[in-house]
């Protein structure tokens, strides 16, 4: 199966469907979200250093060959949301979260409003 693809038994894992028995497929899965390494599983305490980069979507525009060719420093390229419109944030080209954009002193930042849970991710494949 490609990379970043679930297979459709973990589709119904996460979607709680049964299996052909009638049993759910569903497993009780306990998360512990407390900070203490080593209280957590073994296996996560090995990812848990793993850099990710996060990228944040404020917008998009289509734009044709000539018109990105004339793109110069000073041009304004409008985009597709607006000021107060959530602004998504990506990791690994998924979606995982929206957000605002704050100012902080004299930098930008993005306050999380929005979690993107794993069930809606799925939803979104089909």
């Amino acid at each position: 199966m490609p990379d970043g693809f679930l297979s459709q038994e973990e589709i119904d894992a996460l979607l709680g469907k049964k299996d052909q028995t009638g049993n759910s497929s569903v497993k009780d899965i306990k998360i512990d979200t407390s900070d203490n390494e080593e209280e957590s599983p073994p296996n996560l305490a090995l990812i848990l250093d793993f850099p990710l980069v996060l990228s944040i979507r404020l917008g998009e525009v289509k734009k044709n060959l000539n018109e990105v060719r004339k793109i110069s420093p000073g041009v304004v390229v409008e985009l597709n949301r607006g000021i107060n419109d959530p602004v998504e944030i990506y990791t690994g080209g998924k979606l995982i979260a929206r957000g605002e954009v704050v100012v902080i002193e004299e930098n930008f930042g993005i306050k999380i409003t929005h979690i993107i849970e794993p069930v809606e991710r799925i939803k979104k494949l089909g």
